[in-house]
């Protein structure tokens, strides 16, 4: 299993936008075959920062998440929601491996 990190910085004015983009997200990381961990937002401290953490099985079913990028029709209107918005100015993937805890 690798699970992909996104740091994010936000628009902390375009929360809302944020939440939607996350919410398609969600569901489309899902649909392609993916665990998503969701989104976590600011609560308190630094209010523009987000993170997601997701997985796939193996790179090779990340990459074929990730062809649809530009592409798929869903994919593109998720990132339209971005880039109308402004709500996410950086982000930034980092790939782990999950070390779970064992009986």
């Amino acid at each position: 299993m690798i699970t992909c990190v996104v740091h994010y910085t936000i628009d902390p004015a375009q929360i809302e936008a944020f939440e939607r983009f996350a919410r398609t997200w969600m569901r489309l990381v899902a649909r392609h075959g993916g665990v998503h961990h969701g989104y976590f937002l600011p609560a308190e401290g630094a209010s523009d920062r987000a993170e997601a953490l997701f997985s796939f099985e193996s790179l090779a079913a990340y990459e074929q998440y990730r062809a649809l990028f530009g592409v798929d029709p869903e994919f593109v209107a998720a990132d339209r929601i971005r880039e109308e918005s402004g709500c996410v100015l950086r982000y930034e993937r980092t790939f782990m491996r999950p070390l779970l805890p064992t009986d």
